[in-house]
């Protein structure tokens, strides 16, 4: 049976990003990187393959952190942690440096001086200040990861880590010769993510999401062959066969190994591998299917109606206004009411919709789907149309 260790490099696409946060190519990503993608589509597999050791590459201190880590932890404390840890892999150097000047702190930036003894960052001090204490310990320039940063914006004190990353942008590269943080956020929602960048109010305002990229013919094929290596001659899988299956996945390279393994386990035959992938697909899109029909029957139509509001305006890139006059109007024809639902009603349904985890609120209060794939779900069965991958 094949094994899920198969990683397809991205190097040319690595290296153009790496370009665009140099501030040397056609696309600038010196203000900041927002990448968007569905999930389990091989994002963060990309950021910690190809675009970190790229960047590591280049010279550049990177620093790491998932904010889906630890969903218990407040997002500030998990940046700030991350941030600090780096620090601390200068301690040797910085130690040597102390030891010889007889002190037991040292005052890397300004106010911010760093105790040895202690791994947190000291209460006085700001995020811009750690960061330029990183910059200048290392000598390089910081590349700052956040994956699924959409989380940060869930909490009013994510929401203020995201305000102090944007001045530590501001202050560690305007009017810099050298600049001295970059910084690259990812999120499996353009909708949730996109809230960092859309109006005034918001801490990267003039920024825009770019779709990640996702896996085309060229990972398909390396795909197929890495597979057929390891299966018996003759018995192998069509480069094409492969190719509408991970369509139909959603081009989801982890569920196209679930495909194969399905298939492997099945033992067919060359001549049943290319009808046996397209059922292996289809059990495993009906399987997701099932799920979003299941929290989807289980709702009280208002609840429904919401839902479907919800993903057209994303598919529509128009923003979800709940309360307003022609919302309302939209939810109670959906919804098949006599009587427009009031906005009181609407909040208890949007609050009902977050505690069943289907619906997210930022904490200035925007909603977006929890899963975009129900969006998609949802639309689909609004249009009754062919099956659509997931």
């Amino acid at each position: 049976m094949v094994s899920a260790t198969y990683v397809f490099h991205r190097p040319a696409l690595a290296q153009s990003i790496v370009t665009g946060l140099a501030g040397d190519g056609l696309i600038d990503y010196s203000g900041g990187l927002f990448l968007a993608a569905p999930r389990r589509t091989g994002k963060s597999t990309f950021l910690r393959q190809d675009l970190m050791p790229a960047c590591e590459q280049h010279g550049w201190e990177v620093v790491y952190v998932d904010l889906w880590a630890d969903r218990q932890m407040d997002p500030g404390l998990l940046i700030e942690h991350a941030i600090m840890a780096r620090l601390q892999t200068y301690s040797p150097r910085i130690k040597k440096l102390l030891s010889a000047a007889g002190v037991d702190s040292v005052t890397l930036h300004k106010t911010l001086t760093w105790d040895l003894t202690g791994s947190a960052l000291p209460d006085e001090a700001t995020l811009t200040e750690a960061l330029q204490a990183l910059h200048e310990a290392s000598e390089r320039l910081v590349v700052l990861f956040i994956d699924e940063a959409q989380h940060a914006l869930s909490s009013e004190q994510g929401m203020n880590t995201m305000f102090a990353l944007k001045a530590a942008r501001d202050a560690l590269t305007l009017g810099r010769a050298k600049p001295g943080l970059r910084l690259v956020f990812t999120g499996s929602s353009r909708d949730k993510l996109a809230q960092l960048v859309l109006s005034r109010d918001q801490p990267f305002f003039g920024n825009t999401v770019t779709p990640f990229p996702l896996l085309g013919d060229d990972f398909v094929e390396a795909f197929t062959h890495h597979v057929n290596a390891r299966l018996a001659p003759g018995n192998t899988f069509q480069v094409a066969d492969v190719a509408k299956t991970f369509e139909r996945v959603g081009r989801r390279p982890e569920l196209l190994w679930d495909v194969i393994k399905r298939v492997a386990l099945e033992h067919g035959r060359a001549d049943d591998l290319g009808k046996l992938l397209e059922q292996g697909a289809q059990s495993i899109q009906a399987d997701y299917q099932a799920l979003f029909q299941s929290d989807f029957d289980q709702l009280p139509e208002p609840q429904r109606a919401i839902l479907l509001v919800l993903a057209r305006t994303s598919a529509q890139q128009r923003p979800f206004t709940p309360f307003t006059k022609d919302t309302l109007k939209e939810i109670q024809a959906l919804a098949k009411r006599k009587t427009q639902p009031s906005a009181s009603t609407v909040q208890r349904a949007l609050d009902s919709l977050r505690d069943k985890g289907l619906v997210w609120r930022s904490g200035r209060g925007v909603y977006a789907l929890e899963d975009s794939g129900m969006g998609d779900w949802l639309l689909y069965a609004d249009e009754a149309g062919p099956a659509k991958p997931l």
